[in-house]
């Protein structure tokens, strides 16, 4: 009995003089299965009730629903237009017979705006030598009876006459290729202005309302202006021309007298001319 009694009193020794290694095993095998519960969440996120994995889930899950119902207000509103159709088309049998009115005028209804370039401009633009030339002669253009000419001055130097009585229009411009009277200034533009000849309408002494062809100038927006008798004048407006007038063209100090070949005549030759070419003019109408 003492041999069988002697381990166990042994045992239960040790056990009240260690308590503590006790404690201290069982401690350490909870914290082992602690750790171990720790990294298993980590290698798995999506078990933990607030990792990415759950939130990834409820996103695609709202996403599948609002796929649902934009299909599901698709097919309704699908639904609709048939149904509108149908009964359109049922309320109006005729309309099969005569289709092609109705469509023709919801089609002009439905005509849209167009802002491309549609061509009339350049119907009315003149090409020549290959450049675009910015004026067009107006319907009443004529080609004069009467022969006028210009007469340049440089301050009191004398220049060669030119005479404009051959053409309906003359261009002026530093542009050479297309200038009938070119102007080599550089503060002149390259399409500056226009010596153009118009048939126009005046009242006789008499009171009757004959026709003549008279000089009319025009500035086609020159960047430094054209001066008649030293006043500039507007761009792209006619101003008519009379005998002993003064043409400046930007700042060029040349300047152009307009005269004609009865200049040096009296009034009443003058008045002859005139006379002349209106009966001139009536008979070529």
């Amino acid at each position: 009995q003492e041999r069988d009694e002697h381990p166990r009193r042994g045992n239960e020794e040790r056990k009240q003089k260690y308590p503590s290694e006790q404690e201290h095993r069982r401690d350490r095998s909870g914290d082992r299965d602690r750790h171990r519960d720790h990294a298993d969440r980590r290698k798995n996120p999506s078990e933990r009730p607030g990792g990415r994995g759950h939130e990834r889930e409820r996103d695609a899950q709202n996403i599948r629903e609002q796929q649902a119902e934009r299909e599901f207000y698709n097919e309704r509103r699908r639904e609709h237009r048939q149904n509108n159709e149908g009964s359109s088309v049922d309320q109006n049998p005729e309309l099969g017979q005569s289709d092609n009115k109705p469509k023709d005028k919801a089609a002009v209804k439905k005509e849209k705006p167009s802002f491309e370039l549609s061509g009339a401009l350049l119907e009315d633009t003149n090409t020549f030598r290959g450049v675009v030339i910015k004026y067009s002669e107006p319907p009443e253009a004529r080609i004069p009876k009467k022969r006028w000419r210009l007469y340049p001055f440089k301050n009191d130097e004398f220049l060669p006459v030119m005479y404009i009585h051959r053409q309906s229009a003359y261009l002026l411009g530093r542009h050479r290729r297309i200038a009938d009277i070119p102007i080599d200034h550089p503060s002149c533009s390259k399409q500056h202005a226009v010596f153009q000849y118009r048939l126009v309408e005046y009242t006789r002494a008499d009171g009757t309302i004959g026709r003549r062809v008279r000089p009319y100038i025009i500035d086609l927006g020159s960047g430094n202006g054209t001066f008649l008798n030293n006043q500039r004048i507007e761009p792209q407006r006619y101003y008519e021309l009379k005998e002993k007038d003064v043409l400046k063209f930007g700042f060029s100090s040349r300047e152009y007298v307009l005269l004609h070949e009865s200049s040096d005549k009296s009034e009443a030759n003058t008045k002859d001319d005139d006379e002349e070419e209106e009966k001139e003019e009536e008979s070529d109408s």
